[in-house]
Parts: structure tokens; C-alpha cells; sequence
């Protein structure tokens, strides 16, 4: 029963990134070149939602779904890791056109090349977990 909300709660995410047209190549083509505020305005607006989210569950103490605490964790604010880590994500995005989630909803709406992207992202995370511990963090 737990995996079909969340099967259900991925359906319906899936849609709304897709009708929001987040998943669109041109979209993200037009947010690179500056040309549009589309991406900028969800983008921002997902970033306001996840701080208010973030505050909620630490001011009144929200618990998972399985009832257990959460805990938010502080991390070592490094600039140069971020820089490193936003430079790759942003290649990877802007040569491929899609980020993780929406690499999965494409494969839904029936764009088959997405097929080499993911599994590119799926060697690249199992290189990564290979490398972790020789990697700097």
C-alpha cells in the first residue's frame, strides 16, 4: 500500500511538471540563453516553497510518514564544492536538456533517447560511489 502513494504521488508530480512544460527542451534551451523567466519563476518558486517546508517541519516538529522524527542536519557551507558540484549539474542539464526527475517523465511521454542519458546518470552515480572516498567533500 505505501508504494502506491508513492507511485501515485510520482504520477501526479509527473504530470505537473509536464504540463507546467518543465520537461521541455526549449524551455530549458530558452532559460540558458536568458531569453525566458518560465524556468527562473518555478525554479524560484520551488526554492521558497522548500525553505517555508523546511521551517515548518523544524518549528512544529513534523514527523515522517512511517512516524518517525526528522531531522535536518547542518552542513559545512564549502563554496568551492557547491561551485564544483552546480558546474556539473549545469553541463549535464544544459547538454542533455533534463535534470534527474524530469529524465524519467520524458521516458514517460514516450522520448526514447532519454534511455542513453539515464543510463549515463546511473554509470556516472555508480563511478561516483567508487570514487567517494578518494573524491574531496
Amino acid at each position: 500500500m505505501k508504494f502506491f502513494r508513492y507511485l501515485l504521488i510520482g504520477i501526479v508530480f509527473g504530470i505537473t511538471l509536464a504540463k507546467a512544460e518543465v520537461i521541455s527542451w526549449y524551455r530549458i534551451y530558452e532559460m540558458f540563453k536568458f531569453q525566458s523567466f518560465h524556468m527562473y519563476g518555478i525554479i524560484g518558486s520551488a526554492v521558497i516553497v522548500g525553505m517555508i517546508a523546511v521551517q515548518l517541519i523544524k518549528r512544529y516538529k513534523v514527523k515522517s510518514i512511517d512516524g518517525k522524527p526528522i531531522h535536518i542536519h547542518p552542513k559545512e557551507f564549502s563554496i568551492p564544492r557547491y561551485l564544483l558540484g552546480g558546474i556539473i549539474f549545469g553541463l549535464g542539464w544544459a547538454m542533455t536538456g533534463a535534470c534527474p526527475g524530469p529524465m524519467f517523465i520524458l521516458l514517460g511521454n514516450g522520448v526514447g533517447v532519454i534511455l542513453v542519458v539515464i543510463g549515463s546518470a546511473v554509470l556516472g552515480t555508480y563511478v561516483y560511489g567508487l570514487l567517494r572516498s578518494k573524491l574531496p567533500h
